[in-house]
């Protein structure tokens, strides 16, 4: 933001965390008040609980990206 961002990316992990929504609000929270590091502290402990990883080794081949193309 402070380099002259014009937006925010979010990735897919955003809607798949324990509440959506909370965590929408938390990002619009963060970046709209991105000087004030008040605000980004407490929309950080907004955030909720994460979306849930996954563990490489449990993928079967055809999921894993360096299997895939030529």
């Amino acid at each position: 933001m402070q380099l002259g961002a014009e937006s925010v990316f979010r990735r897919l992990g955003h809607f798949k965390s324990s509440d959506p929504a909370q965590r929408a609000r938390a990002i619009v929270k963060a970046t709209t008040h991105f000087k004030d590091a008040k605000a980004v502290l407490e929309a950080s402990e907004e955030l909720g609980e994460a979306m849930k990883g996954l563990d490489v080794r449990q993928l079967e081949e055809k999921d894993l990206l360096q299997t895939r193309g030529w």
